[in-house]
C-alpha cells in the first residue's frame, strides 16, 4: 500500500479518502516525511518558513454555543468574568498591539445575540481607518452565521458589507471537525454550526473574494476516518474556489490539539493527543490537500519543540506571535514567544525565518528592519 501511495504522490496524484485512512492509521510515522515534503516543495519550493506578527483580540466572552471543548466562554452577563468590548476599547487594545509591531488582528469572541450588526461593520472601518497598515483578520463561520441571523442578511451579502467595510480576509475558526456526528457530540445542546452551514460561509466569502484559512481541532470524540473526511470536504471546498476563479479561497490548513483543562468534554477524553499524532496529522494533511498552499505548524498549542519537527513533516509556515491571546489560556495552556524568538526558532530546524502578512505576501527585509528601528 505504501508502494502505491507513493507512486501517485511523486506523479502529483490525488489521494483517496481510503488511502488518507490508511497512511494516518498504518504507515510508519517517519515514512510520511518524504511523501509530505513532496507536496510542500511543489506548493513551496524555497527554504523558507514563513511567520506573521500578530495578535489575538477578543471582543466578547459571552456565548450561547454551550460548546463542551471550550473553557473561554460565559452565558451570564452579570458573571464577573463576563465581558463585552466596544469599538472604541478594541481599537484601545489595537493601538497598544500596533506599537509592538503588530501586522495583522486576529479577532473572534463568543456568539452574543446582544450586538447588532452594525457592531461588526462599525469594528472594521474603524481598523482600517485609524490603522491602515494593520489587517483586520475578522469573525470565523459561528460569528458570520451569527451576524447574518442578527442583520437578517444572507452570508454573501454579511461578506459584501465586510468587504466594503474594508476586510479581506478570515479565520477558518469553527470547524473542529468537519462532522455532524462529532459537532452534535461536542456541543451540549445544538452543533454550533453544521457541516453545511461552515462550507456554506467559506463558499460564500470566497465568492466574494475573501481568503479564509481552514483549521481542525482534533483529539476528542473523532475517529481517525472523521479526520480524513474532514481534511477531503477542505479540498473539495478548495477545489470549488479555484474553479471560480474570483480570487478568494483557502490561503492554509491549521491543525492543532484539543486541550481539556477547565472543559466539560474532559470527562469524555481520558488522555489529550501527543507529539506523534500530532505530526502525522501535519504529514497527512499535507498530502491530502495537494490545492491548499500552506500548511501551518503550531509552536503555540503544540509547544515550541513539536512545532519545529513538524516543520520537517511538511509544514512550511509557523503562525503568528498571538500576543493577547485568551482561548487557550482559558483552559490552561499558557504559551507565550516573541518575534525573535520565532526566528530562532525557525533557524534552529533549518529553515529560513520569512516575515508576511496574513495573504502570505512577504514583507520585503527592508521594511521588516525600518519597523524594528
Amino acid at each position: 500500500m505504501l508502494s502505491k501511495i507513493s507512486k501517485k504522490i511523486f506523479n502529483s496524484e490525488r489521494i483517496s479518502i481510503e488511502e488518507g485512512i490508511w497512511l494516518l492509521k498504518e504507515s510508519e510515522l517517519l515514512d510520511l516525511i518524504p511523501l509530505a515534503n513532496y507536496w510542500r516543495t511543489k506548493h513551496n519550493p524555497k527554504n523558507n518558513v514563513t511567520y506573521v506578527v500578530d495578535t489575538n483580540l477578543n471582543y466578547t466572552n459571552i456565548c450561547d454555543a454551550y460548546c463542551s471543548f471550550c473553557a473561554f466562554y460565559r452565558t451570564d452577563e452579570n458573571d464577573p468574568s463576563a465581558y463585552t468590548y466596544t469599538v472604541d476599547q478594541i481599537m484601545d487594545k489595537i493601538s497598544r498591539a500596533e506599537k509592538n509591531g503588530v501586522r495583522t488582528v486576529l479577532m473572534q469572541g463568543g456568539l452574543n445575540s446582544n450586538l447588532s450588526f452594525d457592531y461588526y461593520i462599525d469594528m472594521v472601518k474603524e481598523t482600517k481607518k485609524r490603522f491602515p497598515n494593520i489587517t483586520p483578520h475578522f469573525w470565523s463561520a459561528p460569528e458570520i452565521i451569527r451576524m447574518s441571523e442578527v442583520g437578517e442578511m444572507s452570508y454573501k451579502e454579511v461578506f459584501k458589507s465586510l468587504w466594503d467595510a474594508g476586510q479581506r480576509s478570515m479565520p477558518g475558526g469553527g470547524s473542529e471537525i468537519l462532522s455532524n456526528e462529532v459537532k452534535s457530540e461536542i456541543s451540549r445542546f445544538k452543533p454550533k454550526n453544521t457541516i453545511d452551514q461552515w462550507t456554506e460561509v467559506h463558499r460564500a466569502a470566497h465568492s466574494v473574494g475573501f481568503k479564509t484559512t481552514a483549521t481542525m481541532m482534533y483529539g476528542h470524540v473523532e475517529k481517525m476516518h472523521h479526520v480524513i473526511e474532514s481534511l477531503d470536504h477542505i479540498r473539495l471546498v478548495q477545489d470549488d474556489a479555484l474553479q471560480n476563479g474570483n480570487n478568494g479561497g483557502f490561503t492554509a490548513f491549521i491543525p492543532w490539539s484539543y486541550k481539556k483543562d477547565n472543559t466539560a468534554l474532559a470527562k469524555k477524553v481520558s488522555q489529550e493527543s501527543g507529539p506523534n499524532e500530532y505530526l502525522r496529522i501535519i504529514a497527512v494533511s499535507r498530502i491530502m490537500l495537494d490545492n491548499i498552499p500552506h500548511i501551518q505548524a503550531s509552536w503555540f498549542s503544540e509547544g515550541k519543540k513539536t512545532g519545529q519537527i513538524a516543520l520537517r513533516f511538511g509544514a512550511d509556515d509557523f503562525g503568528g506571535t498571538l500576543f493577547d491571546e485568551n482561548v487557550m489560556l482559558a483552559a490552561g495552556f499558557y504559551n507565550r514567544t516573541t518575534e525573535d524568538e520565532i526566528k530562532d526558532m525557525i533557524s534552529e530546524a533549518g529553515f529560513i525565518p520569512t516575515e508576511r502578512l496574513t495573504n502570505y505576501e512577504i514583507v520585503p527585509k527592508k521594511e521588516t528592519e525600518n519597523a524594528i528601528r
